[in-house]
């Protein structure tokens, strides 16, 4: 049984399909929704260049965790729904593991083959290493006119 469902989300397109899905299921289930959207900090600056880019990431993913809050309200979930700041896979294990999340949604970043094999994609980090059940929603293309 489906209690707890963390939706990863970025604001992206991909994200927005994931979110559908997750609500859809979290109502579905009567289960709690937790959102958690992550400003990744830079991979390598120093010291000043990675507090200023931060502070930037957190102002940006503010909005985007502005406007998730309206959309759930709007759609009538009552979700908790925060901002961190780290690695998003990382960050997403480590919330369910915390609030023990039953499955987690989040959508799928299409990336190239050699940005794959160099840093992993995300949604493969989390599949790799969550509690429990992991859904990856793929961004549907749009159909031929």
């Amino acid at each position: 049984m489906i209690h707890k469902i963390l939706l990863g989300h970025d604001g992206s397109a991909s994200a927005d399909q994931a979110y559908g899905f997750a609500v859809d299921l979290a109502k579905r289930y009567g289960a709690e929704l937790h959102a958690l959207v992550v400003a990744r900090p830079p991979e390598f600056s120093d010291e000043v260049e990675a507090e200023a880019a931060i502070e930037d990431a957190q102002r940006r993913y503010h909005h985007v965790l502005s406007a998730l809050r309206v959309r759930l309200a709007n759609d009538g979930l009552s979700a908790q729904a925060q901002l961190v700041v780290g690695h998003p896979a990382e960050q997403l294990v480590r919330y369910a593991e915390q609030h023990r999340i039953d499955h987690i949604v989040v959508g799928h970043r299409g990336h190239t083959l050699f940005e794959r094999w160099l840093i992993g994609s995300i949604a493969r980090q989390v599949v790799a290493y969550a509690p429990c059940a992991v859904t990856i929603v793929r961004q549907s293309s749009p159909s031929p006119a």
